[in-house]
C-alpha cells in the first residue's frame, strides 16, 4: 500500500509540476514542469522512490510512441518531399555532432560513454530518458536532456526573434 501511495504522490507533483509550468508559456512547458517537479521530490530524499508497476514503461513508451505518432500527417509527408534534402543533411550532422560530443565528454570529463552519448543524442528527453532505462542510466541520460531542453526552451525562442527581425530589418521584439 505505501508503495502505490508513494507513486500517486509522485503522479501528483509531476502533474502539479507540468500544469504550473503551462502557465510560463514555455514550448513543452508541462513536460519540463512534470519532470522538474518529480526529480525535485525525488532528489529530496524525502521520500522513498517510485516503484512502477511492471509494464509500465512500456505502456508509456506506447503512449510516447503514439503521441509522436499522431504528429505524422499527409501533410508532413508532403513538405517531407520538399525538405527530405535539410531533413537528412540536418539527422546527419546532429548525430554526428551528438556523437562527437558524447565521446568529447566522456573522454575530457571521466563520464560514462553510455550516459554521455544518449546524453548528447538529438532525441527528445522522453525518447531517450527510455533508450537510457533500457541500458540503466535513464536518470542520468534524463537529466542531460532536462538541462538541455529547458535551455532551448528558453534560448531558442529568443534567439529566433532577434535572428528574424535582425534579417527583416526591424528591431527585437
Amino acid at each position: 500500500m505505501q508503495a502505490v501511495l508513494t507513486l500517486l504522490l509522485y503522479l501528483l507533483v509531476g502533474c502539479l509540476g507540468g500544469l504550473l509550468a503551462m502557465t510560463t508559456g514555455i514550448p513543452a512547458a508541462p513536460l519540463a514542469g512534470a519532470l522538474l517537479a518529480a526529480g525535485l521530490l525525488s532528489m529530496s530524499g524525502r521520500i522513498e522512490l517510485a516503484q512502477w508497476p511492471s509494464g509500465t514503461r512500456t505502456l508509456l513508451e506506447i503512449g510516447i510512441g503514439t503521441v509522436i505518432g499522431t504528429g505524422l500527417t499527409t501533410a508532413a509527408v508532403s513538405e517531407l518531399r520538399q525538405l527530405w534534402r535539410p531533413a537528412l543533411l540536418i539527422t546527419l550532422a546532429l548525430v554526428l555532432t551528438g556523437l562527437v560530443v558524447g565521446l568529447w565528454c566522456s573522454r575530457l570529463l571521466g563520464i560514462d560513454p553510455v550516459v554521455s552519448l544518449l546524453g548528447a543524442a538529438p532525441g527528445g528527453i522522453s525518447g531517450m530518458s527510455l533508450v537510457g532505462a533500457e541500458f540503466g542510466v535513464g536518470a542520468a541520460v534524463a537529466a542531460l536532456h532536462a538541462v538541455r531542453l529547458i535551455t532551448v526552451l528558453l534560448v531558442l525562442p529568443l534567439a529566433v526573434r532577434l535572428v528574424v527581425s535582425l534579417t527583416q530589418g526591424r528591431p527585437p521584439g
